[in-house]
């Protein structure tokens, strides 16, 4: 278990380290002068997205067909390469 925390962990850590999150939680911080209330509605706010994420996760592990899971990686890969062309048109 604890081998799946700590991967997992990282890989989110990783991922959102210097992302425009963080600019915009930094943003808010200075402009309302006060973290705390800052860090808990943007801890607030990672906890739901996430607990959103394993649900769907979670669902879609006893919905789908073992022999699916490829074609739900594919979609997943092209809703991220396609989110990522989108935002580089629109800068």
């Amino acid at each position: 278990m604890w081998k799946i925390v700590v991967t997992t962990f990282a890989a989110v850590f990783l991922a959102e380290f210097g992302d425009k999150t963080q600019i915009a939680i930094l943003s808010l911080t200075d402009r309302f002068n006060a973290p705390i209330a800052v860090l808990i509605g943007a801890g607030s706010a990672l906890l739901l997205s996430t607990a959103l994420a394993v649900g769907a996760g979670w669902f879609l592990l006893r919905t789908v067909p073992e022999s699916g899971f490829k074609i739900v990686h594919y979609v997943a890969g092209a809703l991220f390469i396609g989110i990522g062309i989108w935002t580089i048109v629109r800068a």
